[in-house]
């Protein structure tokens, strides 16, 4: 665990105390949007984080029947969780992205695969922490450079599913935004599309000096260069392989 993480851990610890209603902000089909100046948390470094788990009633439902816990009669005692991050491993490797695009036009992607993992400082002001394979509760982190607001034309966060057999109907992923100031913003990646391997999850626009964050969640069947398709980024897309980052 890296310096950053831990602290962005601990801030986020500090946003989930309190009430729901006054430390986050979830992004539905009927309430899609929020703008991060009018929440003034248009400054500093934002935290884009993916996190998931494999779906409980999928993995243990079977496990908690009567024959099963007289077969195994520990797994009475063992966490629901315990058991879902070890399917985790075994079964799904979601990853995190985001397409870039600044004002002067400069495009392009940060992401494990092909080893684009940006940076916080310089452009485009979007840096990928790191890339879980496991599943755990840290999940994965894009970190974004607000205070560059100015060069940022649109984000577009997403996630896929890297070499392995579709699973998204089969996990509870979400990606949360933590600002510098204000509530966390939250969306559920929490429709059921089985063969899908890709999902647009939230874009981030600067429209006319705002910050507006927008839930997508839209599903493909494809991967990146489908995105792109569907949201006009215009990239060259070819066969990518990630490496570990810390």
């Amino acid at each position: 665990m890296s310096f950053w993480d831990g602290l962005w851990r601990g801030r986020s610890m500090d946003f989930e105390s309190g009430s729901a209603a006054t430390n986050s902000i979830e992004l539905t089909k009927r309430n899609p949007t929020v703008s991060l100046s009018k929440q003034g948390a248009a400054t500093g470094n934002l935290r884009v984080n993916l996190s998931w788990q494999m779906r409980t009633s999928d993995l243990i439902g079977k496990q908690r029947g009567g024959a099963g816990l007289l077969r195994h009669p520990l797994k009475l005692f063992q966490p629901d969780v315990v058991q879902a991050h070890t399917q985790g491993v075994v079964n799904v490797d979601l990853d995190i992205g985001c397409l870039y695009e600044l004002m002067d036009g400069t495009k392009g992607v940060v992401q494990p695969l092909g080893s684009f993992f940006g940076s916080l400082n310089a452009p485009p002001y979007v840096k990928l922490s790191g890339d879980d394979r496991f599943g755990s509760p840290s999940g994965e982190t894009i970190y974004v450079n607000l205070d560059h607001r100015e060069s940022i034309k649109r984000l577009l966060v997403f996630a896929y599913i890297y070499d392995q057999t579709p699973a998204f109907d089969r996990t509870h992923a979400k990606v949360t935004l933590y600002p510098s100031n204000g509530p966390r913003i939250e969306i559920d990646l929490d429709e059921r599309q089985p063969q899908a391997r890709s999902c647009a999850v939230v874009s981030i626009e600067n429209v006319k000096g705002e910050l507006m964050v927008r839930r997508e969640v839209k599903f493909v069947y494809g991967f990146q260069a489908e995105l792109d398709r569907l949201y006009g980024w215009g990239l060259q897309w070819g066969r990518g392989y990630k490496t570990k980052v810390g």
